[in-house]
């Protein structure tokens, strides 16, 4: 682990990563837990009761991941698509679980009343070395375009394709955790080539909405509906979040076009991105993923009152 005062145990100070740094970081990625036992058995489970689909495979080196989604049984053309995406960065344990048990005890009521497509772990490679890239140490969550260099991405744009004009609302479920300061931060950086700056985590739970097209009152009842599960995290002394100012209670916005977020993939009038604090305290790994099934419930249940 890297600390401010310690340089990045990979690459040269001030010098962008190349093919030898990027190697060297890959052997240093072990497997730490199985994407088939706690995903795929999962969603297996569920297939009795929803629509399981393949929509791509992911091949890294001797390594092969099933691509997996979930649909409502009786898709219905004139119905409103509801999208909910997980583990775009594979480390975020309850953005996958927090999906996986909104479907399993939420999703038949809304049965009749909106088309769900849920896409519990799009990064299959990095949740199993709980980890925010793929193996080429690109970061999915910054490459939701067109030519995207992550094939996460690409395969997911791929399979929202055809909806992509349909979706009224589409929530990405994230985790913001204590490695993010002492490992993904610090590794972006040595990455970059850039300076580590120290940054916080915010401690409890927010949402990014999107600066190009904020939904205020959508964000707030989402905000309210997680306070019943897990704490909101409080502004910092400067008012912001993760360096963002806090526009709401819990709520600060990006660009999610521009930055190439998982949230900007569809024309959804409703979108916005979880952040849970797994580490704080205050909560634990069933509340935080409560807490997310919480939110895809609250946010589904607004965009349809107000759709």
């Amino acid at each position: 682990m890297s600390t401010a005062t310690a340089p990045y145990p990979i690459g040269t100070p001030g010098a962008p990563w190349g093919d030898v740094e990027r190697a060297e970081w890959l052997s240093r990625q072990p497997r730490q837990r199985s994407y088939k036992s706690e995903v795929l058995s999962v969603t297996e489970r569920l297939r009795p009761r929803f629509d399981v689909e393949q929509y791509g495979r992911l091949d890294y080196s001797s390594e092969s991941y099933p691509l997996m989604a979930i649909r409502s049984r009786d898709w219905r053309d004139d119905l409103p698509v509801v999208l909910i995406t997980g583990g775009v960065h594979g480390y975020e344990t309850s953005g996958v679980q927090g999906a996986l048990q909104f479907v399993d005890q939420h999703a038949a009521g809304y049965a009749g009343r909106v088309n769900l497509l849920v896409v519990p772990c799009v990064s299959p490679w990095a949740y199993e070395r709980i980890h925010r890239w793929n193996p080429n140490a690109v970061d999915p969550n910054r490459s939701f375009r067109h030519g995207s260099p992550a094939e996460e991405s690409a395969a997911l744009m791929r399979l929202v394709a055809p909806v992509r004009d349909k979706v009224l609302m589409h929530i990405d479920l994230h985790e913001t955790t204590d490695t993010d300061e002492t490992e993904f931060r610090p590794a972006l950086a040595a990455r970059d080539g850039k300076p580590f700056e120290p940054a916080g985590i915010p401690d409890g739970f927010y949402l990014v909405d999107d600066s190009e097209n904020p939904q205020p009152e959508f964000q707030q009842a989402v905000i309210k509906a997680v306070e019943q599960v897990t704490h909101i995290a409080p502004a910092d002394d400067s008012g912001e979040l993760i360096g963002s100012p806090v526009v709401a209670r819990g709520v600060i916005q990006y660009p999610l076009k521009q930055l190439g977020l998982c949230a900007s993939i569809t024309s959804a009038p409703y979108k916005t991105t979880t952040e849970v604090y797994p580490d704080s305290p205050r909560t634990t790994p069933e509340q935080c993923n409560a807490a997310q099934a919480a939110a895809v419930c609250a946010a589904i249940d607004y965009a349809l009152a107000h759709q």
